[in-house]
């Protein structure tokens, strides 16, 4: 079920994602390769970088307090993963801060 699930939402990408997805695909950042909408057990990361073991969630006001996304959270960390989230808004303004931070995390790792 995962995977249909993944197919389904690389289909239905916000405009916040595509945007972070254009920087990230292709090894175009920092020669990582990131996966979009990348099955996590139970879980579907908006993006991850396998070799990195880091997820990047893009999430809009629905998230705001989330005790959902806390314990899903808490889940993948529990499984070795570095999770690091974003707003839609901050992803499309500040765009540049954005992957100077994802930037910042993948070179702790290199």
């Amino acid at each position: 079920m995962p995977n249909w699930n993944a197919r389904n939402l690389r289909r239905q990408m916000t405009e916040a994602e595509r945007l972070l997805w254009y920087h990230l695909r292709a090894k175009r950042f920092e020669g990582c390769k990131f996966r979009r909408q990348h099955p996590i057990g139970p879980f579907i990361a908006d993006f991850a970088c396998v070799e990195q073991r880091l997820v990047i969630e893009v999430d809009g006001g629905q998230h705001a307090e989330s005790a959902g996304d806390a314990r899903r959270t808490r889940w993948v960390e529990g499984e070795g993963w570095r999770v690091v989230r974003f707003w839609n808004e901050d992803v499309m303004r500040k765009t540049d801060e954005v992957l100077e931070e994802i930037r910042r995390l993948v070179r702790l790792s290199a």
